[in-house]
């Protein structure tokens, strides 16, 4: 099996984590120098920490009750790096129906995870998970 497809299954599992929302998987598959990057300008824009995934996860709970689920819809890699395309399905806590499609761009280095780098439809995240509100402007 190739470094690839070790990576593959690394990234597989970090979506099974999430739809799971274990945290404990989650903090285990990350690397200490873990960063995720949300793409955007909408309240949940922005670069986070291991540290504060480890804080906000916990989040995704409050805001879908019911769970968030994740598929995998395709994947492509080269050396270090995952491309996957992602669709999301809940029910927000508002009631109403979050569905999204992602590109995420995830780094893979002995099998934890770098750096995942995050693109959806902003609008719908600030439409349905934000209820419409956005940053002020500086």
């Amino acid at each position: 099996m190739s470094s690839i497809d070790d990576n593959k299954r690394t990234v597989l599992r970090y979506f099974e984590l999430l739809t799971r929302n274990d945290v404990a998987g989650l903090m285990a598959i990350y690397d200490e120098s873990m960063t995720l990057h949300v793409s955007g300008n909408t309240l949940t824009s922005g670069s986070y920490s291991k540290t504060q995934l480890a804080e906000l996860a916990g989040l995704v709970v409050d805001v879908f009750p019911t769970g968030l689920v994740l598929k995998v819809a395709g994947m492509v890699a080269e050396d270090d790096r995952v491309a996957a395309e992602v669709e999301s399905r809940g029910i927000h806590v508002s009631g109403r129906q979050y569905q999204n499609n992602y590109h995420f761009l995830i780094t893979v280095r002995d099998g934890r995870i770098v750096e995942c780098r995050e693109y959806m439809d902003t609008e719908h995240v600030t439409d349905v998970i934000c209820g419409g509100k956005r940053p002020a402007q500086s």
